[in-house]
């Protein structure tokens, strides 16, 4: 298990310094000035570790942890207020100027490159502690998204803006649904109702369940902003991220 931890923090640290990067060049753009800059990525770096920090001790306490014959709702709102609250942030003006810069998309992407931590899934399904038919749609769909990530931003450089953006975000999304949608489905609980052996509880006890809790909200997140500003360029000019396939 030693090495699914490794996984999953390098993922997690890699998404969080990425998105303060994203967050420390955008507040620069927008003339915030240094220490304003400096200010908005150590508030968002700060208060995401302190979060990653608070469900790891949660999970620790077996607060995460699937139930039989019960529904145990703390894994969902572990997943849900996060991400609520990120893209209510998004709203603040600073952090929308912030935001609202000709980089942000490109970071928005690179930030995806770390969702090849899904890996992690794999890596506990060879241990014999988690089931095919979740790991490998869960942990192949996140390794794609990650490696799709790097394709993107690269299109991104060469000021590319296409459908291929719209449809990576789409997919991330989609991949998140589907892993969620399969691992609640087959753990112990009220919502069991696919049979994989064994079961995914694995996935409400450390290190996987820091995924769903702190690295899918922030993950469903930059897809969503990415979206937001696709479809207020294209609102601007509509033929703007038509061109190309």
């Amino acid at each position: 298990m030693a090495y699914a931890w490794a996984v999953v923090v390098a993922g997690l640290a890699g998404t969080i310094a990425t998105t303060c990067v994203m967050l420390f060049r955008g507040a620069g753009a927008a003339n915030l000035g240094r220490p304003g800059a400096v200010r908005v990525a150590a508030i968002f770096g700060t208060v995401w570790t302190a979060w990653v920090l608070a469900s790891a001790s949660l999970a620790s306490g077996g607060v995460y942890q699937f139930a039989p014959g019960k529904v145990e709702p703390w894994l969902a709102l572990a997943m849900v207020v996060p991400l609520i609250a990120l893209l209510l942030a998004t709203r603040i003006p600073v952090v929308s100027r912030t935001l609202d810069q000709p980089n942000t998309q490109l970071w928005l992407t690179v930030a995806q490159i770390f969702r090849v931590e899904g890996a992690a899934f794999l890596i506990v399904m060879a241990l014999g502690d988690l089931p095919a038919g979740f790991a490998l749609p869960a942990g192949l769909g996140d390794i794609a998204i990650g490696f799709g990530a790097i394709a993107v931003a690269r299109d991104l450089r060469r000021d590319n803006v296409n459908r291929k953006l719209v449809w990576f975000n789409i997919l991330g999304l989609l991949d998140l649904v589907v892993a969620t949608v399969l691992g609640v489905a087959a753990a112990p609980g009220l919502a069991h109702v696919l049979e994989l052996s064994p079961s995914t509880a694995q996935i409400g006890l450390l290190p996987l369940v820091l995924i769903p809790t702190t690295l899918v909200p922030l993950a469903a997140a930059l897809h969503i902003v990415s979206l937001r500003q696709l479809s207020a360029a294209a609102a601007a000019t509509p033929d703007s991220i038509l061109v190309g396939a």
